[in-house]
């Protein structure tokens, strides 16, 4: 049996089920990330009516349909989880029809939207001025070539198989990460907390030599990460700019309009980058008192950001100053037990970025799947 032509939408269907019982609540909110996975939102639900929310149940499709700023990739995945997820109302949710299951699988059809082919023919389709969007009936006109039902499973067997396996490797993370966090309660319950004024000090050494030039400028994510620059530096002088050496800190003193997180980052680098003077760069004093690592650990967390945010003044513009950081507490024990931990979250960090570069992997073989499976179908 060969290669079937369709239509979209002679194969999927709208649903449309808000949450108006109020079965559901905060914990169940979910968006969708860049790499086409459901994830916990950012988005501050105090006082939001969460009746409105679309119930996306599992083996549900879900997207959505505004295109811009998005990274040049389509918001959409489906609820591969075991129990019913809400989305808001900007979102659109759809599933296979019932009849159409005996011919498009949801596992290939998800594969089938991870190719990045695919977001290119989203976005070049989008639609708008100030905002672009990909709506239901834009998804509905695609012209799709499907396999035979055995051939789709036999492909999507592979990716479900490799999918567990990041699965089980992903869940030994987050232990890890559950340890780091343990270990730290435990060392807040069990030491006295104190002002890290005392442990670090601002620098404000400039660039005013020229040493450094565009390819050592960065700006910091509210990821907590050093970024290439997205300013237009043409015609800038960067001799003002403040040099951010190995181990230092730098952050954005402005909290207000940042997402409810501080701008914060460590150059855990060897090497030297330069920063606005809109930043506050600063160092430990002495490491065999406090290891910077371990000092990160605590900003990093999310409770750093609601005492940065909390502590933040100020009328148009909210600040969270160097005054303001010097009197954050923590406990600081032995050098040690300091390094002990920093061991553990090490560890963390690396099998994260392991476990991300995994996930890339997995998603640059869906277009190796969807290709193999119509070619052996010819």
């Amino acid at each position: 049996m060969g290669l079937s032509k369709y239509k979209l939408e002679e194969l999927i269907e709208l649903v449309n089920k808000t949450n108006s019982e109020g079965l559901y609540g905060p914990a169940d909110v979910r968006g969708i990330n860049n790499m086409k996975e459901m994830m916990l939102t950012k988005a501050d639900l105090h006082g939001r009516d969460l009746s409105k929310f679309q119930i996306v149940r599992p083996g549900c499709f879900v997207f959505n349909h505004r295109t811009s700023r998005n990274g040049s990739k389509f918001s959409v995945t489906y609820n591969y989880d075991a129990v019913p997820h809400i989305f808001t109302e900007d979102y659109v949710v759809f599933r296979i029809k019932d009849n159409s299951t005996n011919v498009l699988l949801k596992e290939w059809l998800y594969m089938y939207f991870c190719r990045a082919e695919f977001d290119r023919l989203v976005i070049t389709n989008s639609w708008g001025s100030s905002t672009e969007f990909y709506n239901w009936q834009d998804l509905c006109d695609l012209s799709i070539t499907l396999p035979p039902i055995e051939q789709q499973r036999k492909y999507v067997d592979v990716y479900l198989a490799l999918q567990n396996n990041l699965a089980a490797y992903q869940s030994k993370v987050d232990e890890l990460k559950l340890v780091c966090d343990g270990y730290l309660d435990k060392l807040k319950a069990e030491n006295d907390n104190l002002k890290i004024g005392d442990y670090i000090e601002q620098c404000d050494e400039r660039n005013s030599e020229g040493k450094y030039d565009i390819t050592n400028l960065r700006g910091v994510s509210i990821e907590k990460k050093f970024i290439d620059t997205k300013a237009d530096m043409k015609g800038v002088s960067l001799s003002p700019y403040i040099i951010v050496r190995p181990d230092y800190f730098v952050f954005v003193p402005v909290t207000s309009r940042n997402g409810e997180k501080i701008t914060l980052a460590i150059n855990d680098s060897q090497d030297t980058y330069i920063v606005s003077s809109a930043y506050t760069v600063f160092k430990v004093k002495d490491q065999q008192k406090l290891l910077p690592d371990y000092l990160f650990m605590f900003f990093d967390r999310p409770e750093f950001d609601r005492y940065a945010r909390f502590n933040s003044w100020g009328s148009a513009r909210e600040v969270f100053t160097m005054d303001d950081m010097n009197d954050v507490a923590i406990p600081i024990p032995d050098i040690k037990i300091q390094q002990e931990i920093v061991n553990i979250h090490k560890c963390y960090i690396e099998r994260q970025r392991i476990a991300a570069q995994l996930k890339e992997q997995l998603n640059r073989l869906c277009p190796i799947l969807i290709k193999g499976s119509l070619e052996t179908s010819n």
